[in-house]
């Protein structure tokens, strides 16, 4: 019987985190172009048929290949017929080819020192950071960290109109209600 909370290596938390993934592979935007959107809209897709998991999962990894394009299509053709055989081992191998574990720290990074652009407005600033947790789909940053972070690293102003939004401090909200 294996331990139920092994001690976990720094190079252990910078590998991807299966859990509560839904439409969050994301490639580089080229030329004002998201190469992502069909990945995106073929998850949907795919999470919304009535299909039980082993379906659902035959079903990706059949049609994963169409939402691919470019570097990431020409990635994908490399691997034998057949060598890949769950959803799980597609994702992983996918993230550690297109985001390596320096690239998950900066970009991790750059989500924990986040800071609201002078004279940003308050969807603007939500809109700013939304777009960095989006670069990386595996961050391993908890939700309540997520909204605390945005929440410290605004102005005093946007604050209260964050606090008048929620009808009352955000900080007496759990991570639901925030």
């Amino acid at each position: 019987m294996g331990d139920a909370n092994p001690i976990c290596t720094l190079g252990d938390y910078s590998k991807p985190i299966h859990e509560g993934y839904r439409n969050t592979i994301e490639l580089p935007v080229v030329h004002n172009v998201d190469p992502n959107q069909h990945l995106k809209n073929f998850l949907k897709l795919v999470d919304s048929l009535d299909l039980d998991g082993d379906n659902r999962e035959r079903t990706r990894l059949r049609l994963f290949q169409f939402s691919l394009r470019d570097q990431a299509s020409n990635w994908l053709e490399r691997f034998p017929s057949g060598s890949i055989t769950i959803w799980e081992d597609l994702t992983s191998r996918f993230l550690a080819q297109f985001f390596p574990p320096g690239r998950t720290a900066n970009l991790r990074n750059d989500i924990l020192m986040f800071q609201q652009h002078h004279g940003e407005s308050l969807s603007i600033a939500w809109t700013h950071f939304k777009d960095l947790i989006q670069k990386v789909p595996h961050r391993g940053i908890d939700h309540w960290l997520q909204i605390q972070k945005f929440y410290d690293h605004v102005s005093f102003h946007l604050k209260c109109e964050i606090d008048r939004a929620a009808g009352g401090k955000l900080r007496n909200k759990n991570t639901d209600e925030s």
